[in-house]
Order: structure tokens, then sequence, then C-alpha cells
């Protein structure tokens, strides 16, 4: 049983199968080492994983928080409608201020996906 990272192997696979393009199955003149492409390829999966992580982790930590300062506060009832009104303005703030955050984090991260689309795509074959 291999106990290579599914990274590690998915980038091994992709390096093969790129190596194999350029250089026909019998990879004859190929002086690139198939572990130096795999590093490459296996370093810029990881670094996209961490992005995803850390946009998943965003958005959990965005919905706990909407989900927190939605819920009505213990003492409501004891609140007169001026403070109630003051604090439901303060969480939908908040609750604004987060969304506008991970929008921001999201629509950032589309961009850099689409410019690296785009300079894939520019690529001759």
């Amino acid at each position: 049983m291999d106990s290579e990272h599914p990274t590690r192997q998915a980038a091994r696979a992709t390096a093969e199968e790129i190596l194999r393009i350029i250089y026909g199955d019998d990879l004859a003149g190929c002086t690139v080492s198939l572990d130096r492409i795999t590093g490459v390829i296996s370093s810029a999966m990881t670094g996209q994983s961490q992005v995803d992580r850390a946009i998943a982790e965003l958005n959990d930590k965005a919905y706990e928080a909407i989900r927190l300062l939605s819920t009505p506060p213990a003492d409501g009832a004891a609140l007169n409608p001026d403070e109630l009104r003051s604090l439901l303005g303060d969480r939908l703030d908040k609750i604004q201020a987060l969304a506008n955050k991970v929008i921001a984090a999201t629509k950032a991260q589309n961009e850099i996906n689409a410019a690296s689309d785009e300079s894939a795509d520019s690529i001759p074959a």
C-alpha cells in the first residue's frame, strides 16, 4: 500500500501525464526530473487547498457569528423600544460588515482564480 499523501499522488500522476504529452509515452529526451515537476504541481495544489480551507473557515465563522447576532437577546423583554431598536441596529450593522468581509474575500479569490484560468488559457497548445 502506498503511504504517499493523496495530493502528492495526484501531483505525480499529473506530472507523468504532462511529461508524456510533451515527450511521448517513452519520455525519450526528457531531462527533467519527475520528482521536480511533481514538487511544483504538489506545491500549487497545496497552496490552493490552503486558500480553500481559509475561505471555508471564514464562511463557517461568518455563519456562526450571524447565528449568534440573530439570536434574540436574553433580556430583550426588559429593553424599551429605543434600546431594542439600537441593539438590533448594531447587530444588523455587524452582520452587514461581516457579510461584506466574506463577499470581499470570496470575490478576491474568484478574481485570482479567473486570472489564473485566463493565463492558463493563453498558453499555446
